[in-house]
This record gives structure tokens, C-alpha cells and sequence, in this order.
């Protein structure tokens, strides 16, 4: 008897997908794409309108041959992968592989592994969209054209194993001006006076309350307070001075929900609150959304598809939320009308939905047993989001006082009290937005004490306080992923890829928050140099808005790469005349007594020595963390795992001292025991020795860390 075959990516896809379809249907995974350009060759007619040559990868014939073998019994073919330009190109070249006859082929598209959503998108099947896989085309041969070709320029001037990219190089170069402004920044100083204020004649401590030096009466701008010159002229100024209300405002304020996550927000919110790099996010995502096992369901998809700018939601979605809500926490915190939310990225697929459970009744809770610790907390964050996003607004009672006090000259001076009361919670029952260092905090603040108009107050205490301009803070995965979101910069699909592979180039260094290595300098102002449309933040942004007309059917693939490829051959060629770029380090070379230079080779980086060829000394490049091994007083240097890649600290002497730590040593020693100090968490540390605990504050000493340098393994 012939069956529907059923194509999508993955194997738990197909399980999860194959249980709700039944046994008249097959599933199958192709498990991703099944052809792509050559590895070994540009693969790219760029004389014949670029024409692409694609090439079934070896891992990939298998699945071909068993694709090719279920289709003999195969009454329809439906091409059921993932919702966007991937997953469209997926299928196309699943086709393109196979052979297929086009009237045996249907494509289905859902936006969530449910029984209804599966229902839907197969009674209603459509034509594959060369639109889309036209996009995707572009994309994938723009990367490979820049690649392939701007690559070996990098290792000719710099060092193999480098590499440069449409999006990766916009990043680092985002990364590296932001730590040379950081590097570059003058801090100024500034003061300011707070006073310690109470009620008239009581004593209870709720009727004391502070209140800042604002102004100067009669000046409607703030007071600059520049030196302890100028702050100390006030204090005396204000000495015996009488504070009086003259004007107390009172309002009630209101504090709206976030918006249902897309990829950017998820990857965001997930980085501040949960510390999951921008990778791990995407796979437990990935997970939630093929199918997990909840006990008696079975295998189902908990969340939405995870590829996406839309902030658009079912209205069957916010129904469900609206009524679990209505149950759950009563009928006020549920709004008179649905929130809609207006999706801030231009070109935004507006069929798409936002990152949501699939059903807002399966609390977090219900199926915690049932998921990993990852994976719950993430399901967690995904669902209070949704919840909260259909939730009525916080309301709070907000009071503000001005007071005056009249010095011993002919100024009398404006202090400023606010404070709020949270009246009514809201969304903020179920969850409250993380924010990044430098943004505005939680609104709620301490609340003053009845004031009104005309009391007299006593001082308790008037306070100057000296200050410091500080400058912006280094880039966190979480703020870079918002800032190339606001530039245009990439999609949805991007962010994960682009920040793991400047880490993984050796571009950039995550050490709580991204900064750039010597190596991403050199290769950022080389590219900035030479190449300064294709890293330049607008141009790349255009590039995507044309990629998007690509998609809309607006424009020709081919001339998007025509447009691109003659000024990038121009500025390629100029590019060549450049002189080799050596990147010194701090060693000298035991054998002639020169200086080395740091090269990186097919094994990663190490150093050499610059009289080659006539000498030829060579030895490991190790950054050390400036603390010694706790076993043999050897440096600790940074390392890597072979398999996986993390991150960790052993002794510069293995194989002969093994010590390894997996967290960032410190210089100080253990107070308790003189033991070494490791990190623990983003604040604390702990010690290797013995139990001691503490916060990093209550045991730094240093200023600042030591500067990273090269060390003989």
C-alpha cells in the first residue's frame, strides 16, 4: 500500500512529527542540507552569472539512496522543513538530489510541532518558493565568493587558519572599536551632595529619606558639581540652612510588558538571566521545538520555531494565555483587549511567530520532571515571557519633592526626593525583564514618607560624594547580539554562528564580556584599511535589505552579486601590494637572542622566531593568567579541551604537572589557607584547598589584571 513521505531535518523532528501524522505517512530526516558548494574549490561561475556547482557531501549519499529507495512506494512527497529561507533551500536541493517529479511534491509549513499545527499546514500544502531558495543562493555564494577569496589574503599577510566573513567581520570590528573607546576614555570627574532628611520632630525611621542637590533656584538646568572645591563651597554655603517642602507631586505610573521573544530577545534575555552563551541558547531551543518527552503526551514541540524577528502571536495563542491567566491569577491582572506587538526589524516576516510555548496551560512546572535542568530553565524563561506579555500593566504610586535651602549667600539651593510604591504588580506577578550594565533599572524605588507642602525638615546629615564618568562597558554575547539586531546586522539564523566563530578564530576573548585579542585587532584594522565598505556597519545592513528584496521577489539574485562582486574585486587586488604583518610578542628566542613573533599554523598559533629562515626556533604560544601553579609554582596558562573546546586553566609544565582548574584563577591567595583563589559564579570565588567562599570584592587587591602574555610550554 503507498504511503505519504514525509522530509524534514532531524531525527527527533521526524519522531515527534511521524507520531502526530500517523502510520499512512513515512518521516524521514535529511538531517540538514544535503548538498552544498565544494569544499575544495570556489565552486562559483562568476563569469557564466555565478552560476553555483553543488556537490552531494559523502555523509549525505546514504541518506540519498534511502530517500530515493522510500519513494518508490510514495504516493506524495511532502517537503516539511523548517519554516524560512534554510529550510526552503533544504528541500529545493533535496529535490534538485533526488530527481523528484514535481507533481509528486508538496511543500508544508508549520510554526509548531502541535496536532493542529501539523493538521493545518497539511490540508493546506503549496508549491516550493524559488523566491526564498533564490535568497538563500545568494547568501551562501556572496559568503563563499568573500571567503574563499579574502581568506588567503589574510593568511599571506597575517597567519593561516584566519578567516574573514560578510557578518563575522562586521562583529569583530563592532567589538574591537568598543574596547579601544573603553581604552581611550578619560574619566571626569563630578560631585554630588545628597542630605539626609526627616520628618520634623519625629524619630520613627520610616520618616527619614534622602534627596539630591539638584539646582539652584530660579535655574531650570542641573547643577555640575566639576571638583571637592566647588562641593565643599556648597556644604559651607548650606551650613544652618533651614529645608522646607515647596512642592510635593504625586501621579500614578504605569510600567507595560515586554513583547513575546523573537531569536535576539531569547538570545539576550537568556545570556543576562540564565549566563547561556548565544550557542547554547539555540540548541536547548532547538530541542524544545523538535519534541521532548512529557510523560503521557509522548514526544510533543513546547515551543514555537526558534528562527525568527516576528513578534506576531496566534490569536488561539493569546486566547489560551488570556484565559490561564484569568484562572490562575484572577480577572484584573488579564487587560481589556489583546496586546498586539508591532515587530521593530524592517524587514521582519510577519508570517512568522514569536518564540511562544505552544501552549500556555503546560506550565514550566507541570513537566519540569520530564525536562533537563537546561531545558526547563530556558522552557521557564520562554513561557513567563508569553504569560506576562498578555498581562495587565504594573501600576505604581509615584512621589516626587522638591525642597529648599537657602544658604548663607544669596543662592538658595533645590534638593529633589523621589520615590514609588509598587500598588499594583501586573506582569511583574510572572516576570521582569533583565537589563544590560548601563541601562535604566527596575522602576521601583524606596518610598518616601507623607510629605507635604510647607513641612520643615531636619537634617541628619549632608553628604559630598565624588564621582567619575565611566565608559561604556565591553560587549557581553547578549549586548552584541542587540547591537547587530539594531544595525541590521545579520538575521535570526546568524547571531549564533557569527559570535562563535570570532571566538573560535581566536578574534576575540570571553572573559565574562567579549574583548578583542592582538590577533582580531590586526585582522580588523587590516580589513577596516582595505576593505572598508564590506566592514562598514551600513553597507552590510543594505547587503541584507537586498537579500531580503531577493526573498520578496523584488529583485534578481544575480544582480545583488554583480553589484557586490566588481568593487570587491577592486579594493581584493589593491589589497595585494600590502607588506606582511608581524605580530610581536614580549619573547626573545633562546637560540639567537631575537625577538619572536606570534604566526598561527594548521595546530592554532605559536611563536617563531623573526631571523628566519636563518634560524628556525619555534615553540607553543600559551597565555598565561599571572598565577602560579599551586603544585609546582609553574604559570597557569590558558587551554582548551580537544574534544569540546572549553575553556580552562592547567600548568604551563604538562605533561609533567597536570594541575587544571576549569575556572579562572586569581592572584590573591586564600585568606584561610593560602590555597588558590578561583572564581565561582560571575561575583565570588572560592578556594582549591580548603571550603572558603566569599565575594570577589572582599578579596581583590589588585587594581587590574595582569596583562596576558606569552609563555614557553
Amino acid at each position: 500500500m503507498a504511503k505519504e513521505l514525509v522530509i524534514v531535518e532531524s531525527p527527533t523532528k521526524a519522531r515527534t512529527v511521524g507520531r502526530f501524522l500517523g502510520k499512512k505517512y513515512i518521516v524521514m530526516a535529511s538531517m540538514g542540507h544535503v548538498r552544498d558548494l565544494p569544499s575544495s574549490k570556489l565552486g562559483v561561475e562568476v563569469d557564466d552569472g555565478f552560476k553555483p556547482t553543488y556537490v552531494i557531501p559523502a555523509g549525505k549519499k546514504k541518506v540519498i539512496k534511502e530517500f530515493k529507495a522510500a519513494l518508490k512506494d510514495a504516493k506524495t512527497v511532502y517537503l516539511a522543513t523548517d519554516p524560512d529561507r534554510e529550510g526552503e533551500a533544504i528541500s529545493w536541493h533535496l529535490l534538485q538530489a533526488a530527481n523528484l517529479k514535481d507533481q509528486l511534491v508538496r511543500r508544508v509549513v508549520f510554526h509548531e510541532i502541535t496536532p493542529a499545527a501539523i493538521k493545518e499546514a497539511f490540508d493546506h500544502p503549496r508549491e516550493l518558493d524559488l523566491d526564498l531558495v533564490n535568497a538563500q543562493q545568494a547568501r551562501r555564494i556572496l559568503d563563499r565568493l568573500l571567503g574563499y577569496q579574502l581568506s588567503p589574503l589574510l593568511w599571506s599577510k597575517v597567519g593561516s587558519g584566519l578567516s574573514a566573513g560578510r557578518v563575522q567581520s562586521v562583529a569583530l570590528r563592532i567589538i574591537v572599536e568598543r574596547a579601544r573607546s573603553i581604552r581611550d576614555f578619560v574619566a571626569v570627574e563630578y560631585w554630588s551632595i545628597d542630605a539626609t532628611l526627616a520628618k520634623q520632630g519625629s524619630r520613627a525611621k520610616s520618616a527619614v529619606f534622602k534627596a539630591s542637590l539638584h539646582s539652584r533656584k530660579g535655574e531650570k538646568k542641573k547643577l555640575t558639581i566639576s571638583n571637592e572645591t566647588e562641593a565643599s563651597g556648597i556644604v559651607g554655603d548650606l551650613a544652618g540652612a533651614t529645608y522646607d517642602i515647596t512642592e510635593v507631586r504625586r501621579k500614578e505610573t504605569k510600567s507595560r510588558p515586554a513583547g513575546p521573544f523573537t531569536t535576539s530577545t531569547l538570545q539576550q534575555e537568556a545570556g543576562r538571566k540564565l549566563r547561556f552563551p548565544v550557542r547554547k541558547t539555540m540548541m536547548i531551543a532547538q530541542q524544545l521545538y523538535e519534541g521532548v518527552g512529557v510523560g503521557a503526551e509522548g514526544e510533543v514541540g513546547l515551543i514555537t520555531y526558534m528562527r525568527t524577528d516576528s513578534t506576531n502571536m496566534s490569536e488561539s495563542a493569546i486566547q489560551e494565555a488570556r484565559q490561564y491567566i484569568g484562572q490562575r491569577y484572577g480577572k484584573e491582572y488579564v487587560p481589556k483587549t489583546s496586546r498586539i506587538y508591532k515587530t521593530k526589524a524592517k524587514a521582519a516576516q510577519e508570517a512568522h511567530e514569536a518564540i511562544r510555548p505552544t501552549s500556555a496551560s503546560r506550565d514550566p512546572e507541570t513537566i519540569k520532571s520530564h525536562l533537563t535542568s537546561d531545558q526547563y530553565r530556558l522552557y521557564d524563561l520562554i513561557w513567563k515571557r508569553m504569560v506576562a506579555c498578555q498581562m495587565a500593566d504594573a501600576v505604581y504610586d509615584s512621589t516626587s519633592a522638591d525642597i529648599e535651602a537657602p544658604g548663607r549667600s544669596a543662592t538658595t539651593y533645590v534638593f529633589r526626593a523621589t520615590g514609588s510604591v509598587l500598588k499594583f504588580p501586573g506582569y511583574r506577578a510572572v516576570y521582569i525583564e533583565g537589563r544590560d550594565a548601563g541601562e535604566e533599572q527596575d522602576p521601583a524605588r524606596a518610598p518616601l514618607p507623607v510629605l507635604n507642602q510647607g513641612d520643615t525638615l531636619d537634617l541628619q546629615e549632608l553628604n559630598p560624594d565624588q564621582h567619575f564618568t565611566q565608559p561604556p562597558p565591553h560587549y557581553t554575547e547578549a549586548s552584541l547580539v542587540k547591537s547587530l539586531e539594531e544595525l541590521g546586522i545579520g538575521r535570526p539564523s546568524t547571531y549564533a554562528p557569527t559570535i562563535s566563530t570570532i571566538q573560535d578564530r581566536n578574534y576575540v576573548r570571553k572573559n565574562g564580556h567579549l574583548e578583542p585579542t592582538q590577533l582580531g585587532e590586526i585582522v580588523n584594522d587590516l580589513l577596516v584599511q582595505n576593505f572598508a565598505d564590506l566592514v562598514d556597519p551600513g553597507f552590510t545592513a543594505q547587503m541584507e535589505e537586498n537579500l531580503d528584496e531577493v526573498a520578496q521577489g523584488n529583485r534578481g539574485w544575480d544582480t545583488v552579486l554583480t553589484e557586490f562582486y566588481g568593487p570587491f574585486q577592486a579594493a581584493l587586488a589593491a589589497a595585494q601590494s600590502i607588506p606582511r604583518i608581524s605580530i610581536p610578542s614580549d619573547e626573545i628566542c633562546e637560540t639567537c637572542g631575537k625577538p619572536m613573533e606570534i604566526k598561527s599554523g594548521r595546530y592554532g598559533r605559536f611563536l617563531a622566531c623573526t631571523g628566519y629562515p636563518e634560524c628556525k626556533t619555534t615553540r607553543p604560544y600559551l597565555i598565561r593568567v599571572g598565577v602560579d601553579c599551586p603544585k609546582c609554582g609553574g604559570d597557569l596558562v590558558e587551554r582548551r579541551s580537544r574534544k569540546t573546546k572549553a575553556l580552562f586553566y592547567g600548568c604551563a609544565n604538562y605533561p609533567t604537572c597536570t594541575f587544571a582548574a576549569n575556572q579562572k584563577p586569581i592572584p590573591e591567595p586564600c585568606p584561610e589557607c593560602e590555597g588558590l583563589l578561583i572564581m565561582a559564579g560571575r561575583n565570588g570565588v572560592k578556594c582549591t584547598n580548603c571550603a572558603f567562599k566569599a565575594p570577589l570584592a572582599e578579596v581583590q587587591t589588585s587594581e587590574e589584571e595582569p596583562e596576558p602574555a606569552a609563555v614557553e610550554a
